[in-house]
């Protein structure tokens, strides 16, 4: 700190928030009452010291050089990056999109759209960067069978609008059971479910004993059971074991309308 002035004032006025102090050559200057030291009243006579802290200025000077450093980084270098997508699941019908986790930088997730064959589509897509980071992926349905698409993903965020690469895929024919994966419920006994997964195998199909996105039919003797409660969420198909049996026997893929569980 450098040299330090002292002034000696008199109290002329005193308020909650504000004191008038006297100069000994009778100026008035206002003061902070907060400042002024325990029972001071009116006529009292009190010292003021004024100094420059030059080392403060100095450690506010480097704050405020490293806060706008730090800004320059997180806002000015920082850029949002294009989503990156990939082909998961593919059946006849529907194929599962998939995206690395989304890199936003310091922007806002405004809006995700979908789009085919350059069209956009009126997909559910996640609102929000926490639920797209925590899905990874969509399923879009609708699909003609043995037919070639493009998709690609928009990303609308507060920092502009980028495009995701394009993907290429292809559902498959009738006779291509290949995308078929199927999730076993409640059955007759293990020794049905064991005979059930060596048809699968044998017509080049999977399975799996988590119900997910890419499960396209739930096989159940019985509608019970957790695996049956999350089939229906997903809104997949609940069949009958006939079902497995009748896609083995014509070798291609059967319609399941035939086959539901009641």
């Amino acid at each position: 700190m450098s040299h330090t002035t002292s002034a000696q004032f008199t109290v002329g006025k005193l308020d909650a928030g504000m004191a008038m102090l006297l100069t000994e050559d009778y100026q008035l200057i206002e003061f902070p009452s907060v400042l002024l030291p325990k029972g001071v009243v009116l006529g009292s006579v009190v010292n003021i010291d004024v100094g420059r802290d030059r080392g403060a200025e100095q450690r506010q000077r480097n704050e405020f050089r490293e806060l706008q450093e730090q800004i320059l980084v997180d806002f000015g270098t920082k850029q949002p990056k294009a989503p990156v997508i990939r082909v998961g699941h593919t059946t006849q019908t529907w194929t599962v999109l998939e995206w690395e986790s989304l890199d936003l930088a310091a922007a806002e997730l405004r809006s995700l759209h979908l789009y085919r064959d350059g069209q956009r589509m009126m997909q559910s897509m996640p609102s929000s960067l926490e639920a797209a980071n925590s899905v990874l992926a969509i399923k879009t349905s609708g699909l003609d069978v043995d037919h070639e698409y493009e998709f690609k993903i928009e990303m609308r965020t507060s920092a502009g609008t980028l495009f995701s690469n394009a993907v290429t895929i292809r559902t498959h024919s009738l006779e291509n059971l290949s995308g078929v994966c199927v999730c076993f419920g409640e059955c007759e006994s293990q020794e049905e479910i064991e005979n059930m997964k060596e048809t699968v195998k044998r017509i080049g199909a999977s399975w799996t004993d988590r119900v997910s996105m890419n499960v396209t039919h739930f096989i159940a003797r019985y509608k019970a059971g957790p695996g049956c409660e999350a089939a229906l969420r997903y809104n997949i198909p609940i069949v009958k074991p006939d079902w497995l049996l009748a896609c083995e026997a014509n070798g291609k893929l059967q319609p399941a309308i035939k086959y539901y569980l009641d």
